[in-house]
């Protein structure tokens, strides 16, 4: 999945050397945490985050074939940890 998301980030943004995702693995949810340069965190977005909740639907239908649930966290490279835990994530993936 993360050569997935690898794959759409690095065709919307300028800075493709700037994209990495890294995965953290819980026992019912795995959460992806994209990075991108600050330059380009709009463009993974898009308007309204209609960009983001695109990538979003396109990784849930994937995770369906993989009956693994899978959670998008979107940050800019160098940015602090989200205040929000991994595990709370995953959960609120679900909630949504």
């Amino acid at each position: 999945m993360t050569e997935l998301v690898t794959g759409l980030a690095k065709a919307l943004v300028d800075e493709q050397d700037e994209v990495s995702v890294e995965a953290i693995k819980e026992a019912a949810c795995t959460l992806l945490r994209l990075r991108v340069a600050p330059s380009d965190l709009g463009k993974v977005i898009g308007k309204q985050g209609r960009t983001a909740r695109s990538i979003r639907t396109i990784l849930a239908a994937a995770s369906m074939k993989a009956q693994h649930r899978f959670a998008l966290d979107i940050q800019q490279v160098g940015a602090p940890p989200s205040a929000v835990r991994d595990s709370e994530m995953c959960q609120s993936d679900r909630d949504s």
